[in-house]
């Protein structure tokens, strides 16, 4: 068990009388469950209540609210409404794949602030579609992405969500968070992190 320290962690082992309760919503649950959909939800509220403090910085200060959502930390990078974009996918697709379920194809089609809530809310409703039990199992289950193609690459279910996918997520809710600190909205990593 790893100890709090001062803010940091310690590898010492704590006693038995320093164990904190484990929360039993994760007790008996798959590993992928906890490791996925808690998180995603929290990332994803988190970014949503980002948009919601730029959005809002973008009415007081009177700037065109296209600006920040096509606003970009380098030109050959993606603009914020992609990341957005990008992160939704990546949480429908981890969510889906490790449940064993289809992946459901959303249009792009999201312009304003507004748009991209909307695009949270349908996000997160899917992955709070999915039991726990959904997942036994699916530590050793195959996942091909990009299948058919000269990309396609076959992972196990464990390395895809640690390996492949999570990275992938994290990439683009960071990279919106940055585009809009970058942006001059205040938020910090409070608001980054969410409620855990």
């Amino acid at each position: 068990m790893l100890l709090a320290s001062h803010g940091r962690q310690s590898l010492c082992p704590a006693s038995p009388g320093d164990r904190a309760p484990i929360k039993s919503e994760f007790n008996m649950t798959s590993p992928l469950y906890t490791a996925s959909v808690p998180v995603l939800q929290q990332m994803l509220r988190a970014l949503s209540d980002v948009l919601k403090k730029a959005e809002d910085h973008a009415t007081q200060k009177n700037i065109d609210p296209h600006a920040l959502l096509q606003a970009r930390l380098f030109p050959d990078m993606l603009p914020l409404i992609r990341q957005v974009q990008i992160a939704a996918d990546f949480s429908k697709g981890i969510s889906s794949r490790l449940a064993g379920a289809e992946v459901p194809s959303w249009p792009d089609t999201e312009v304003s602030f507004a748009d991209l809530q909307a695009l949270i809310t349908k996000a997160l409703a899917h992955i709070g579609s999915f039991k726990p039990d959904q997942f036994d199992s699916s530590e050793s289950r195959e996942i091909v992405l990009r299948p058919g193609t000269p990309k396609e690459k076959r992972l196990i279910a464990s390395a895809y969500l640690l390996h492949y996918g999570l990275p992938q997520f994290f990439f683009h809710v960071t990279t919106a968070y940055a585009i809009l600190r970058h942006s001059g909205i205040e938020i910090g990593k409070r608001d980054y992190m969410g409620v855990y």
